[in-house]
């Protein structure tokens, strides 16, 4: 109950001091409120740079598994190069024997 008494006076102080002193509270807000539109730009420039970073690290990291597959790929299409190469000089000899 005194927790509900003195809030209800709180309210009531805050509201009455309020109306006295708009004039001393606009003034302030005149002055924080360009020093809070400073700070939430920083705070903005901020994460943008950092989502910048780490979109372009995505990037990086997709671009180096794309690379890491077509190396997969190349070596894979060697290696059925030199199967075709050397069933080439198979049939070669075979066909020089047969001759």
């Amino acid at each position: 109950m005194t927790l509900l008494m003195g809030g209800a006076v709180s309210v009531i102080l805050g509201l009455v001091g309020f109306i006295v002193w708009i004039k001393d509270f606009l003034t302030l807000l005149k002055g924080g409120l360009p020093v809070l539109l400073l700070l939430g730009g920083v705070v903005a420039i901020y994460i943008g740079i950092d989502e910048l970073q780490s979109k372009l690290r995505e990037e990086r990291e997709k671009q180096e598994e794309e690379l890491i597959k077509a190396k997969e790929e190349l070596d894979l299409i060697r290696a059925r190069a030199e199967q075709y190469r050397e069933e080439l000089e198979r049939l070669k000899e075979e066909r020089k024997n047969k001759a």
